[in-house]
Protein backbone atom coordinates (compact mmCIF):
# COMPACT_ATOMS: atom_id res chain seq x y z
CA UNK A 1 0.00 0.00 0.00
CA UNK A 2 1.02 3.70 -0.33
CA UNK A 3 2.12 5.41 2.62
CA UNK A 4 4.19 8.15 4.18
CA UNK A 5 6.95 7.66 6.27
CA UNK A 6 9.40 9.50 8.48
CA UNK A 7 12.45 9.18 6.71
CA UNK A 8 14.21 10.39 9.85
CA UNK A 9 14.01 13.58 12.38
CA UNK A 10 13.73 16.45 10.85
CA UNK A 11 11.79 19.00 8.58
CA UNK A 12 8.72 18.71 6.45
CA UNK A 13 10.87 17.83 3.47
CA UNK A 14 11.39 14.46 5.58
CA UNK A 15 8.11 12.97 4.88
CA UNK A 16 7.92 10.24 1.76
CA UNK A 17 5.95 8.41 -0.22
CA UNK A 18 6.68 4.92 0.01
CA UNK A 19 5.33 1.08 -0.38
CA UNK A 20 4.52 -0.44 3.06
CA UNK A 21 2.64 -4.07 3.96
CA UNK A 22 -0.96 -4.02 4.41
CA UNK A 23 -1.33 -3.63 8.13
CA UNK A 24 -2.26 -7.03 10.23
CA UNK A 25 -5.59 -6.95 11.57
CA UNK A 26 -5.46 -8.09 15.48
CA UNK A 27 -8.66 -9.29 18.01
CA UNK A 28 -10.76 -6.09 18.73
CA UNK A 29 -9.65 -4.97 15.48
CA UNK A 30 -10.81 -3.50 12.65
CA UNK A 31 -8.83 -2.76 8.85
CA UNK A 32 -10.14 0.93 7.14
CA UNK A 33 -9.79 1.40 3.75
CA UNK A 34 -8.92 5.10 4.37
CA UNK A 35 -10.69 7.64 2.19
CA UNK A 36 -9.09 11.03 4.20
CA UNK A 37 -6.77 11.62 6.65
CA UNK A 38 -6.39 14.65 9.35
CA UNK A 39 -2.90 16.79 10.08
CA UNK A 40 -2.49 17.40 13.23
CA UNK A 41 0.40 19.04 15.69
CA UNK A 42 1.27 15.91 17.27
CA UNK A 43 2.20 14.66 14.21
CA UNK A 44 4.62 17.22 13.38
CA UNK A 45 5.98 16.67 16.82
CA UNK A 46 6.56 13.14 16.11
CA UNK A 47 8.41 14.04 12.69
CA UNK A 48 10.72 16.34 14.49
CA UNK A 49 11.45 13.30 16.84
CA UNK A 50 10.18 14.98 19.99
CA UNK A 51 7.06 13.05 19.93
CA UNK A 52 7.67 8.68 19.92
CA UNK A 53 4.68 6.53 18.69
CA UNK A 54 3.42 4.49 21.66
CA UNK A 55 5.03 0.53 21.84
CA UNK A 56 3.16 -1.51 19.74
CA UNK A 57 2.11 1.49 17.13
CA UNK A 58 2.88 2.44 13.97
CA UNK A 59 5.63 3.96 13.01
CA UNK A 60 3.67 6.05 10.32
CA UNK A 61 2.21 9.15 11.29
CA UNK A 62 -1.34 10.11 11.19
CA UNK A 63 -3.95 9.60 14.12
CA UNK A 64 -7.27 10.24 12.52
CA UNK A 65 -8.88 8.73 9.41
CA UNK A 66 -12.14 8.16 8.08
CA UNK A 67 -12.65 5.76 5.25
CA UNK A 68 -14.51 2.00 4.93
CA UNK A 69 -14.14 -1.52 6.87
CA UNK A 70 -12.83 -3.97 5.15
CA UNK A 71 -12.09 -6.57 7.59
CA UNK A 72 -11.40 -7.10 11.21
CA UNK A 73 -13.00 -8.43 14.20
CA UNK A 74 -16.99 -7.83 13.80
CA UNK A 75 -18.53 -10.82 15.43
CA UNK A 76 -19.55 -8.77 18.40
CA UNK A 77 -20.24 -5.49 16.86
CA UNK A 78 -22.43 -3.06 15.11
CA UNK A 79 -20.42 -2.66 12.72
CA UNK A 80 -20.14 -4.69 9.09
CA UNK A 81 -17.47 -4.74 6.71
CA UNK A 82 -18.33 -1.56 3.88
CA UNK A 83 -19.45 0.43 6.63
CA UNK A 84 -18.10 3.78 6.06
CA UNK A 85 -16.59 5.00 9.77
CA UNK A 86 -13.76 7.61 11.03
CA UNK A 87 -11.34 6.70 13.71
CA UNK A 88 -9.22 7.71 16.28
CA UNK A 89 -5.81 5.48 15.42
CA UNK A 90 -2.33 4.64 17.28
CA UNK A 91 -0.44 5.94 14.08
CA UNK A 92 -0.67 5.02 10.53
CA UNK A 93 -2.55 6.89 9.37
CA UNK A 94 -1.29 8.49 5.94
CA UNK A 95 -1.75 5.61 4.08
CA UNK A 96 -4.01 3.53 2.24
CA UNK A 97 -5.14 1.11 5.24
CA UNK A 98 -5.33 1.47 8.79
CA UNK A 99 -6.21 -0.57 11.80
CA UNK A 100 -7.74 0.69 14.56
CA UNK A 101 -9.50 -0.58 17.90
CA UNK A 102 -13.15 -1.25 17.87
CA UNK A 103 -13.78 0.68 20.57
CA UNK A 104 -12.17 4.08 18.94
CA UNK A 105 -14.51 3.66 15.75
CA UNK A 106 -17.26 5.37 15.11
CA UNK A 107 -20.02 5.88 12.49
CA UNK A 108 -19.99 8.97 9.77
CA UNK A 109 -22.47 11.66 11.31
CA UNK A 110 -25.43 11.57 9.31
CA UNK A 111 -24.82 14.36 6.15
CA UNK A 112 -21.01 14.44 6.78
CA UNK A 113 -18.67 13.12 3.40
CA UNK A 114 -15.70 11.15 3.66
CA UNK A 115 -13.36 14.23 4.33
CA UNK A 116 -15.75 15.99 6.63
CA UNK A 117 -15.84 12.69 8.79
CA UNK A 118 -11.78 12.23 8.74
CA UNK A 119 -11.89 16.04 10.70
CA UNK A 120 -13.75 14.60 13.58
CA UNK A 121 -11.90 11.95 15.77
CA UNK A 122 -8.68 14.02 17.14
CA UNK A 123 -9.92 17.18 18.23
CA UNK A 124 -13.54 16.00 19.50
CA UNK A 125 -12.01 12.91 21.49
CA UNK A 126 -9.48 15.75 22.83
CA UNK A 127 -11.98 18.49 23.29
CA UNK A 128 -14.34 16.72 25.24
CA UNK A 129 -12.28 14.55 27.79
CA UNK A 130 -10.09 17.96 28.60
CA UNK A 131 -12.61 20.56 28.60
CA UNK A 132 -15.84 18.69 29.71
CA UNK A 133 -14.58 15.10 31.50
CA UNK A 134 -11.22 16.60 33.34
CA UNK A 135 -12.27 20.04 33.55
CA UNK A 136 -15.87 19.82 33.94
CA UNK A 137 -16.76 22.49 32.22
CA UNK A 138 -20.56 22.50 33.27
CA UNK A 139 -23.92 24.63 33.00
CA UNK A 140 -23.51 28.31 32.93
CA UNK A 141 -19.90 28.63 32.82
CA UNK A 142 -17.69 30.10 30.64
CA UNK A 143 -14.88 28.91 28.52
CA UNK A 144 -11.40 30.63 27.30
CA UNK A 145 -9.90 29.16 24.05
CA UNK A 146 -6.07 29.77 23.65
CA UNK A 147 -5.57 29.26 20.32
CA UNK A 148 -9.00 29.65 19.22
CA UNK A 149 -8.06 29.21 14.84
CA UNK A 150 -6.44 25.98 15.24
CA UNK A 151 -8.32 22.89 14.70
CA UNK A 152 -8.53 21.91 18.23
CA UNK A 153 -9.69 25.76 18.71
CA UNK A 154 -12.19 25.39 16.42
CA UNK A 155 -13.34 22.36 17.59
CA UNK A 156 -13.95 23.89 20.86
CA UNK A 157 -15.46 26.97 20.37
CA UNK A 158 -18.06 25.05 18.65
CA UNK A 159 -18.82 22.39 20.71
CA UNK A 160 -19.31 24.28 23.87
CA UNK A 161 -21.29 27.42 22.26
CA UNK A 162 -23.52 24.69 20.52
CA UNK A 163 -24.31 23.17 24.58
CA UNK A 164 -25.15 26.87 25.49
CA UNK A 165 -21.78 28.52 26.95
CA UNK A 166 -20.41 31.38 26.58
CA UNK A 167 -16.96 31.33 24.85
CA UNK A 168 -13.90 33.61 24.49
CA UNK A 169 -11.27 32.93 22.06
CA UNK A 170 -7.51 34.30 21.30
CA UNK A 171 -5.79 34.16 17.87
CA UNK A 172 -3.06 35.86 16.12
CA UNK A 173 -4.40 38.11 13.82
CA UNK A 174 -7.98 39.99 13.52
CA UNK A 175 -8.80 37.43 10.24
CA UNK A 176 -8.56 34.77 12.61
CA UNK A 177 -10.15 36.47 15.50
CA UNK A 178 -13.17 37.50 13.30
CA UNK A 179 -13.28 33.42 12.16
CA UNK A 180 -13.62 32.60 15.85
CA UNK A 181 -16.15 34.74 16.16
CA UNK A 182 -18.15 33.28 13.21
CA UNK A 183 -18.12 30.13 14.77
CA UNK A 184 -19.76 31.15 17.80
CA UNK A 185 -17.28 33.32 20.16
CA UNK A 186 -18.59 36.03 21.64
CA UNK A 187 -15.29 37.44 21.72
CA UNK A 188 -12.19 36.93 20.05
CA UNK A 189 -9.04 38.60 21.37
CA UNK A 190 -6.00 39.27 19.48
CA UNK A 191 -3.06 37.88 21.40
CA UNK A 192 -0.46 40.11 19.75
CA UNK A 193 -2.01 43.23 20.32
CA UNK A 194 -4.83 42.79 23.30
CA UNK A 195 -4.33 41.40 26.75
CA UNK A 196 -6.29 38.66 27.00
CA UNK A 197 -6.44 38.42 30.91
CA UNK A 198 -7.56 42.23 31.09
CA UNK A 199 -10.26 41.47 28.30
CA UNK A 200 -11.52 38.32 29.81
CA UNK A 201 -11.84 40.03 33.57
CA UNK A 202 -13.71 43.08 32.01
CA UNK A 203 -15.93 40.54 30.26
CA UNK A 204 -16.95 38.82 32.90
CA UNK A 205 -17.25 41.70 35.64
CA UNK A 206 -13.93 40.84 37.18
CA UNK A 207 -14.59 36.95 37.83
CA UNK A 208 -12.93 35.70 35.36
CA UNK A 209 -13.40 32.58 33.12
CA UNK A 210 -14.36 28.94 34.53
CA UNK A 211 -12.32 27.13 32.43
CA UNK A 212 -9.38 27.86 30.56
CA UNK A 213 -8.32 25.43 27.09
CA UNK A 214 -4.81 26.26 27.04
CA UNK A 215 -2.19 24.79 24.41
CA UNK A 216 0.11 27.41 24.85
CA UNK A 217 1.77 26.90 28.92
CA UNK A 218 5.06 28.46 29.37
CA UNK A 219 4.38 32.30 30.88
CA UNK A 220 0.62 32.19 29.73
CA UNK A 221 0.04 30.19 32.63
CA UNK A 222 0.03 32.90 35.47
CA UNK A 223 -1.75 35.12 33.42
CA UNK A 224 -4.38 32.68 32.81
CA UNK A 225 -4.17 32.43 36.88
CA UNK A 226 -4.97 35.95 36.94
CA UNK A 227 -8.13 35.69 34.95
CA UNK A 228 -9.60 32.66 36.12
CA UNK A 229 -12.61 32.22 38.01
CA UNK A 230 -12.36 30.95 42.10
CA UNK A 231 -12.61 27.09 41.60
CA UNK A 232 -11.71 27.63 38.22
CA UNK A 233 -9.75 24.80 35.72
CA UNK A 234 -7.09 25.33 33.34
CA UNK A 235 -6.86 22.38 30.88
CA UNK A 236 -3.33 22.13 29.76
CA UNK A 237 -2.83 20.03 26.28
CA UNK A 238 0.23 21.13 24.95
CA UNK A 239 2.99 23.49 26.03
CA UNK A 240 3.89 25.59 22.66
CA UNK A 241 5.49 28.48 24.84
CA UNK A 242 7.24 26.41 26.68
CA UNK A 243 7.11 23.46 29.42
CA UNK A 244 8.14 25.80 32.29
CA UNK A 245 6.16 28.51 34.58
CA UNK A 246 6.33 30.35 37.79
CA UNK A 247 2.44 30.40 39.35
CA UNK A 248 1.67 31.61 42.21
CA UNK A 249 0.57 28.71 44.40
CA UNK A 250 -0.60 31.08 47.33
CA UNK A 251 -3.60 32.11 44.51
CA UNK A 252 -4.07 28.21 43.64
CA UNK A 253 -4.98 27.23 47.45
CA UNK A 254 -6.92 30.55 48.63
CA UNK A 255 -8.71 30.47 44.89
CA UNK A 256 -9.24 26.45 45.04
CA UNK A 257 -8.15 26.43 41.14
CA UNK A 258 -7.41 22.78 39.53
CA UNK A 259 -4.62 22.85 36.46
CA UNK A 260 -4.81 19.85 34.90
CA UNK A 261 -3.10 18.32 31.83
CA UNK A 262 -3.29 15.43 29.80
CA UNK A 263 -2.05 13.89 26.34
CA UNK A 264 -4.31 11.39 24.70
CA UNK A 265 -2.16 9.45 22.18
CA UNK A 266 -0.50 7.08 24.85
CA UNK A 267 -3.84 6.50 26.63
CA UNK A 268 -5.65 2.90 26.88
CA UNK A 269 -8.81 1.86 24.04
CA UNK A 270 -11.13 1.32 26.72
CA UNK A 271 -10.40 5.03 27.92
CA UNK A 272 -10.77 6.58 24.51
CA UNK A 273 -14.02 4.29 23.84
CA UNK A 274 -15.43 5.46 26.82
CA UNK A 275 -14.73 8.82 25.43
CA UNK A 276 -16.13 7.82 22.34
CA UNK A 277 -19.45 6.89 23.45
CA UNK A 278 -20.13 10.44 24.99
CA UNK A 279 -19.65 11.80 21.51
CA UNK A 280 -21.97 9.60 20.23
CA UNK A 281 -24.40 10.04 22.73
CA UNK A 282 -23.85 14.13 23.36
CA UNK A 283 -22.15 15.06 20.00
CA UNK A 284 -23.25 13.31 16.81
CA UNK A 285 -26.80 14.88 17.31
CA UNK A 286 -25.32 18.20 16.63
CA UNK A 287 -23.30 17.40 13.99
CA UNK A 288 -26.49 15.43 12.07
CA UNK A 289 -28.33 18.72 12.43
CA UNK A 290 -25.01 21.04 11.50
CA UNK A 291 -25.33 22.87 14.60
CA UNK A 292 -21.42 21.62 14.36
CA UNK A 293 -19.79 22.15 11.17
CA UNK A 294 -16.17 20.82 9.51
CA UNK A 295 -13.60 23.61 9.38
CA UNK A 296 -11.33 22.77 6.38
CA UNK A 297 -8.72 25.31 5.46
CA UNK A 298 -6.79 23.27 2.97
CA UNK A 299 -6.82 19.55 1.32
CA UNK A 300 -3.74 17.98 -0.13
CA UNK A 301 -3.21 14.59 -1.85
CA UNK A 302 -1.62 11.66 0.11
CA UNK A 303 2.06 12.22 -1.63
CA UNK A 304 1.78 16.10 -0.90
CA UNK A 305 1.92 15.47 3.32
CA UNK A 306 5.05 17.49 3.22
CA UNK A 307 3.24 20.78 2.10
CA UNK A 308 0.44 20.13 4.27
CA UNK A 309 2.88 20.27 7.36
CA UNK A 310 4.41 22.87 6.25
CA UNK A 311 1.21 24.86 5.96
CA UNK A 312 0.31 23.57 9.66
CA UNK A 313 3.88 25.40 11.01
CA UNK A 314 3.17 28.27 9.41
CA UNK A 315 0.40 29.02 11.27
CA UNK A 316 -1.19 30.57 8.80
CA UNK A 317 -4.75 28.21 9.01
CA UNK A 318 -8.13 28.45 10.30
CA UNK A 319 -9.12 24.89 11.01
CA UNK A 320 -8.24 21.94 9.53
CA UNK A 321 -5.64 20.60 7.03
CA UNK A 322 -6.66 17.58 5.70
CA UNK A 323 -5.02 14.49 3.17
CA UNK A 324 -7.17 12.82 0.80
CA UNK A 325 -6.20 9.29 -0.09
CA UNK A 326 -8.79 8.36 -2.13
Amino acid sequence: MRAIEITHPGSADVLKLCERPMPVVRGGEVLIKVHAAGVNRPDVFQRMGNYAPPAGASDLPGLEVAGEIVDGDLDYTTFDIGDKVCALVQGGGYAEYVVAPLEQVLPIPRGWSMLEAATIPENYYTVWSNVFDRAHLSEGETLLVQGGSSGIGVTAIQLASALGHRVFATAGSDDKVAACMQLGAERGINYKTEDFATIVKSLTNDRGADVILDMVGGDYLPREISCLADDGRIALIATLGGSKATVDLGQVLRRRLTITGSTLRPRSAAFKGAIAKQLLDKVWPLMAARKLKPVIYEVFPLEQAAAAHALMESSNHVGKIMLQVI
